[in-house]
């Protein structure tokens, strides 16, 4: 759906180096009917998928850890963030992108994941749209080591840790991620994992 409220859109591509930095300048109307130029910059990392991995049986969840660069140099003091695995589509749909990464990430082989939210996690300056899923894996289903794929310079530590843990790493701030904080209390809210267990 096209917004009347915008006119007169100029598009420069600012930097393509890792992804694109794009600015634009354009006319927009304000609530009062006045209309006003602005400019935005905006950074397309395409789009993406991220799953929480949990089994019911167990009562866990399959983390991730690795350095994020932007972290660490904004007060995240060693950079290195506690994650649900993620990835970007890179033209494929979101679930064959996630059943990818899972695979890739953690070593699980699973064939069924369900979608259960869509994302803009930063609209302010950031296009990405994330698919953000749920799976449930078994102890049979680790085929490999993980660690992430050898051509894209991952080097990701594998957390399985029991969900009551995740939840109070979450509380603590050990874990800060966004996509995680969301499907950490998705499952919360939904009862996907029992204490239990």
């Amino acid at each position: 759906m096209e917004n009347s409220r915008i006119k007169n859109i100029k598009h420069e591509i600012l930097s393509d180096n890792w992804y694109t930095l794009n600015k634009y300048t354009f006319e927009y109307q304000k609530f009062d009917g006045s209309w006003e130029v602005q400019k935005r910059e905006s950074y397309d990392c395409g789009d993406g998928a991220a799953v929480l991995l949990y089994n019911t049986q167990k009562g866990t969840v399959v983390l991730t850890r690795q350095f994020r660069m932007p972290t660490y140099v904004n007060d995240n003091t060693d950079g290195m963030m506690v994650e649900v695995c993620a990835g970007v589509l890179d033209g494929l749909t979101p679930k064959e992108c996630i059943l990818k990464e899972i695979l890739e990430e953690t070593g699980y082989q699973l064939t069924e994941v369900e979608q259960v939210l869509v994302t803009y996690m930063c609209p302010g300056s950031v296009t990405q749209k994330l698919y953000l899923f749920i799976g449930e894996y078994q102890d049979a289903m680790k085929v490999d080591a993980g660690g992430g794929a050898d051509d894209e310079t991952e080097n990701i530590e594998v957390l399985e840790m029991r969900f009551e843990k995740a939840l109070q790493m979450m509380a603590t701030g050990e874990i800060r991620d966004a996509k995680t904080v969301m499907l950490l209390q998705y499952a919360q809210i939904n009862k996907l994992i029992g204490f239990n267990s």
